[in-house]
């Protein structure tokens, strides 16, 4: 089959590689219809984050069971699936919990040595704990195909963003970073009944997706001119529930500075940088929660799932380019020269 390899940065190349086999029989093997690329990927393309060469990439998919273990028992051949970035048991502590990002048997698609999201099929460890099946008659539905691909990571983690911030009927919420993520906090904020959110972002592309998905103001400018901007739009106190989705010190610094005192911090973006940014007593004295972390997307999809069926939501704006998968090395180009927000994979043969 083919699939997208990283061999050094900026080096993205779709080769042949093995057809993947269920090995255990609580795996499953899935045909990819859509995956995309993340803008954390991109950690690796640039080099910041280390790969080995000719290791696999992608962490976002859905498909049809090909091929099942004699364990599995939830999906079987010839369903349509959606599978969350990691992979989870679902029945130790932490996947009973809710925490499945913290399985004791989980992982990551394109770990060294499994299959990565951006090829024609992938192999699945522990498939009744980690995909989740679709009705099959969405799989003749472009635009909402691209709406279900979101449950895999970006909406299920900009719900996990809002909900650590604290979103909520009344609430005033402010969102830095208007990559994806960001952009399906403003959308999951409006879903969980904020009142007012207030988006930072200076691409109009971007603050346009983000008026369509709920913001009521958009922050172009950014440092100390943001946080005077957020501020003045707030009476000088600051947003109750402030969404973190970028990861850098910058980001992380104005984040707090434009919280209320007394509300809270839901960080989502991967820490680049940000080793710094949070002043404890700064947060100690105005009474600043933080909470945040990987998303556990497995443990959202039941919620959000009916929603995106029923066009409740739609978050599909967010994907603006669309390749095969033989274009996925022009696609992480785009989106790394942030000519491209969202890249959407396709494999329909």
């Amino acid at each position: 089959m083919r699939a997208t390899t990283i061999h050094a940065p900026f080096d993205m190349r779709v080769e042949d590689v093995p057809e993947p086999v269920a090995q255990l029989p609580t795996d499953a093997v899935v045909r990819v219809l859509r995956a995309c690329i993340c803008g954390s990927d991109l950690w690796a393309y640039r080099g910041e984050a280390a790969r080995q060469p000719g290791q696999r990439i992608g962490h976002e998919f859905l498909g049809i069971v090909e091929e099942t273990g004699s364990e599995v028992s939830t999906v079987r051949r010839g369903d349509l699936v959606v599978a969350p970035f990691m992979w989870s048991d679902g029945v130790c502590d932490y996947c009973r919990e809710g925490l499945t990002t913290s399985c004791e048997h989980g992982g990551f698609w394109g770990s060294v040595g499994y299959d990565g999201g951006q090829g024609e099929a992938v192999r699945v460890p522990f498939a009744d704990g980690t995909l989740v099946q679709l009705p099959k008659d969405a799989a003749s539905d472009d635009r909402l195909l691209s709406a279900l691909l979101t449950l895999s990571d970006v909406l299920g983690t900009g719900h996990h963003a809002a909900l650590g911030a604290g979103a909520r009927p009344g609430a005033t919420v402010a969102v830095v970073g208007d990559g994806a993520v960001g952009l399906c906090a403003v959308l999951a904020a409006k879903r969980l009944g904020a009142e007012r959110i207030i988006a930072l972002g200076r691409h109009e592309v971007r603050t346009d997706i983000a008026r369509r998905f709920g913001a009521t103001d958009i922050v172009a400018e950014r440092g100390e001119a943001a946080v005077e901007a957020v501020r003045e739009l707030t009476r000088g106190q600051g947003a109750h529930a402030v969404v973190e989705a970028v990861g850098t010190e910058q980001s992380m610094r104005t984040a707090v500075n434009i919280t209320r005192d007394g509300g809270a911090i839901g960080f989502v973006g991967v820490p680049h940088g940000s080793g710094t940014g949070l002043d404890l007593g700064v947060m100690f004295d105005r009474n600043i929660a933080l909470r945040g972390g990987v998303a556990p997307v497995r443990a959202y999809i039941p919620d959000l799932l009916p929603d995106v069926l029923d066009g409740t939501i739609d978050p599909s704006p967010v994907f603006d380019m669309t390749v095969d998968i033989e274009g996925v090395p022009g696609g992480y180009k785009a989106m790394d020269q942030r000519t491209a927000l969202k890249v959407l994979v396709t494999n329909d043969r």
